[in-house]
């Protein structure tokens, strides 16, 4: 019997290089092994501040991006989170063995809410009053701590609007692990930084055994091999599309959008021999998008100290265009009825399994 794996995507704007090469590449491939839900989770896209007016529209514009990359409706079940009702009904009912103390510990959430940082703060701040405590040359210390008072406060007032941070942000990975629970999931790929909430997941679901008896199973994570794309602009940080659009190269650019936006990669020198952030991060993409020999020779000329940068940005592009011009030309062939239809077929294959099982679940739970 095939086993069931189930995965999310929040339809939060374009899909970009980082999303398809990081992840979304890994989905067309699990499809052929795995029983597979996708969802567009529109539910938990609306934690963070967004465009009512607009959202429909992009929650469809993610579900041909889907398609146009390879996810096919024969073989996996696409379909959008909250034409699934269960979903919320489960979390609910997750929540009532969910303890306070698991989903403070998120790191997302803390950095979501701007907390991490401010803690951070505070302990360097309070490192610099010890420091300063019983010395007899205090001003450069005064001064030092007068400086990251300074920031502090600026870093409050940064955060003000991410300390309003509501309840479904606080209370996301609950829902997450409804998500996965509802149609038995036993296999969810994530990265690094998701594997936190895959483990509350299985907390949770351990809880629920002991309390109303064995019936889920632990949830394995399937850990994505999928290149870690940084941005163009600040290659500190992964491609991200809240960093900003010069940021990222996103899967409907254009062919002059490209080249803009590649020319102005970041591409500072290195140590010696050693490839900054900024080039090795082209050399990433260059090597995903181009072919082998392409690739061998651009190595071979900065091995060499012979490399222009002007010509492995152009050479970048152009591999990017070539790349991405079977996935836009088969998005413009798709139809919005035809998209909308895969999409209700979906949440209609999803809720005849998400019934049957929460049916079982409020059963347990004492609840029918």
């Amino acid at each position: 019997m095939t086993q069931t794996l189930f995965s999310g995507i929040q339809p939060t704007g374009e899909i970009h290089l980082g999303n398809y090469l990081g992840a979304l590449k890994n989905w067309v491939d699990l499809q052929n092994q795995y029983n597979c839900f996708y969802s567009i989770v529109d539910l938990h896209a609306i934690t963070i501040d967004y465009d009512p007016q607009k959202f429909q529209e992009q929650i469809l514009n993610s579900a041909m991006d889907l398609l146009a990359i390879g996810l096919d409706p024969k073989k996996s079940c696409l379909f959008v989170q909250s034409h699934v009702p269960e979903h919320t009904e489960l979390c609910w009912l997750l929540n009532t063995l969910t303890p306070i103390s698991e989903l403070e510990r998120m790191t997302q959430f803390k950095d979501k809410a701007g907390i991490a940082d401010i803690h951070k703060k505070r302990e360097k701040i309070n490192n610099l009053i010890k420091k300063i405590d019983g010395k007899e040359n205090k001003y450069d210390q005064i001064n030092l701590l007068l400086s990251e008072l300074k920031q502090f406060i600026e870093l409050d007032i940064e955060n003000l609007k991410k300390a309003k941070a509501n309840v479904g942000l606080f209370d996301y990975p609950v829902l997450q692990a409804a998500d996965i629970l509802l149609y038995h999931g036993e296999y969810v790929p994530v990265g690094q930084d998701q594997l936190q909430h895959l483990e509350l997941t299985n907390t949770i679901l351990r809880k629920f055994n002991n309390k109303y008896g064995e019936y889920f199973k632990e949830i394995k994570p399937i850990i994505g091999q999928g290149a870690r794309i940084m941005s163009l602009i600040d290659p500190t940080k992964k491609m991200s599309k809240s960093l900003g659009s010069a940021h990222y190269i996103s899967l409907n650019d254009d062919t002059e959008t490209i080249k803009k936006k590649i020319s102005k990669a970041v591409t500072d020198a290195g140590d010696g021999n050693t490839m900054s952030v900024g080039v090795k991060n082209l050399f990433t993409l260059l090597e995903l998008m181009a072919d082998k020999k392409t690739f061998q020779k651009y190595q071979k000329a900065f091995d060499n100290n012979s490399l222009k940068y002007s010509e492995l940005k152009d050479e970048l592009a152009n591999a990017i265009i070539t790349f991405l011009k079977p996935i836009q030309e088969k998005k413009k062939k798709l139809n919005k009825k035809q998209v909308q239809k895969i999409l209700n077929d979906g949440a209609k294959h999803a809720r005849r399994i998400a019934q049957k099982n929460i049916l079982e679940i409020k059963k347990r739970m004492g609840l029918v």
